[in-house]
C-alpha cells in the first residue's frame, strides 16, 4: 500500500541525482555536512522492485547506469588485466562465476573476453545469462563521466597503469582509486600514482582487534594532501568508537561496508539491513560514518531519503 508514496520519493530522488555532477559527489564526499554517501558495491545489480527494475549482472556497464537511474552516489567496480595488456572489469581472477566461460582473467585477450556474456546479479551457474560484454576499464570511465563517481578496486598489481587510463579519459577528479596500507607503510598521498588521483586507503592490520588502525590513519594523513576517505577492514564493533575519534581528528571520512555479514562484527550487514535498517545503517551514521558501500543499494537509498524527510520535518516543527 505504500508503493505509490514511495514511487513519489524515488522519483524526486533520482531526478536530482542523474543530474548530479561526479564532481559535486566528490566535493560532497569530502564535506563533513556532505550527507550520507550511498557506495553501490559492484555496480547496482539486485533487483531494484520499488523502481520496478529487475537485476543486471555485477559489474556490467547495466549496472551503472542502474546506479544512476537509482540515484547512487558512488559506483564500486574491479580492475584486472587480460593477456594481451588491456584493463578489464572483473572482481574474480577467473570468468567462471560471472560469466558463460572459463578461465583465468590474465590467461585471456580481450577479444576471448568479449566473446563471453555476463551472468545476472552476482552470477553462479544458475543465473542467467545476460546480453552484457565484460566492459573494459576506458568504455566504464566514458559511461559513468558525467553521471557518477567510479571507485576503482585495482585487483593486480596495475596501479600506475589504471591511473594513467583515469587521465587518459580526463576522469582524474571524477574517480577514487582504492589501495591498501598497513602500520608500516610510508604515506601514500606524496608518492605515484597516489600523487595523481584521489584515492581511498583501506587499513592492512595483522591485529585482530585492529588496536593498529588509528595509527594507520594518522600515517596516512599527514601533511596537506590526504586520501580521501578511509575504508575500513572488518574489525570489532568495539573498536570503532576509537578509530571514528581518529579519523574526525584528521578530518577525513570513514567508510564502511555492509556487505555480506558486515564488517563492523557484531553489528550486522545487508541482511539485517533490510529488515531493519536503523539497527545497522542508523547506528553507523549515528557513530559517525557518512559513506556506506552495500549491495542493497535501493533499500539504502529509500533509508537516507525517510530520515532526510524526517529530519526535515523536525525542523520544521520545531519553528
Amino acid at each position: 500500500m505504500y508503493r505509490p508514496l514511495l514511487a513519489i520519493v524515488f522519483a524526486s530522488l533520482a531526478s536530482s541525482a542523474v543530474h548530479a555532477a561526479p564532481a559535486d559527489g566528490l566535493r560532497r564526499l569530502a564535506d563533513p555536512h556532505g550527507g550520507l554517501i550511498v557506495i553501490a558495491h559492484r555496480g547496482c545489480h539486485e533487483a531494484a522492485p520499488l523502481h520496478g527494475l529487475g537485476s543486471t549482472p555485477e559489474n556490467s556497464m547495466a549496472a551503472l547506469r542502474q546506479c544512476v537511474v537509482l540515484g547512487a552516489d558512488v559506483m564500486e567496480t574491479d580492475v584486472r588485466r587480460s593477456r594481451d595488456g588491456h584493463l578489464v572489469i572483473m572482481h574474480d581472477d577467473s570468468v567462471d562465476r560471472t560469466t558463460n566461460g572459463k578461465g583465468k582473467v590474465a590467461d585471456l585477450s580481450l577479444a576471448q573476453l568479449k566473446a563471453l556474456r555476463l551472468r545476472q546479479d552476482e552470477g553462479g551457474a544458475a543465473a542467467p545469462r545476460s546480453d552484457q560484454q565484460v566492459p573494459t576499464l576506458d568504455e566504464m570511465l566514458a559511461l559513468a563521466k558525467g553521471h557518477i563517481v567510479l571507485n576503482l578496486d585495482v585487483k593486480d598489481m596495475i596501479y600506475g597503469e589504471v591511473v594513467d587510463a583515469v587521465h587518459r579519459a580526463g576522469a582524474q577528479n571524477l574517480v577514487i582509486v582504492k589501495t591498501v596500507a598497513g602500520v608500516a607503510s610510508v604515506p601514500l598521498a606524496s608518492i605515484p600514482p597516489y600523487d595523481r588521483v584521489p584515492f581511498a586507503v583501506i587499513p592492512s592490520t595483522a591485529d585482530p582487534a585492529a588496536a593498529d588502525v588509528p595509527a594507520i590513519i594518522d600515517n596516512q594523513t599527514q601533511g596537506p594532501i590526504k586520501p580521501i576517505a578511509i575504508e575500513l577492514p572488518v574489525l570489532p564493533l568495539q573498536t570503532l568508537p576509537a578509530v571514528m575519534s581518529r579519523a574526525r581528528e584528521r578530518n577525513v571520512p570513514v567508510w564502511i561496508n555492509t556487505l555480506f555479514k558486515g564488517f563492523v562484527t557484531g553489528m550486522g550487514g545487508d541482511p539485517e539491513a533490510r529488515h531493519d535498517p536503523a539497527s545497522v545503517w542508523g547506528r553507523l551514521t549515528d557513530m559517525g560514518v557518512r559513506l556506506i558501500q552495500t549491495d542493497a543499494v535501493e533499500a539504502l537509498l529509500l533509508y537516507r531519503e525517510r530520515t532526510k524527510r524526517a529530519t526535515q520535518g523536525m525542523q520544521t516543527n520545531s519553528r
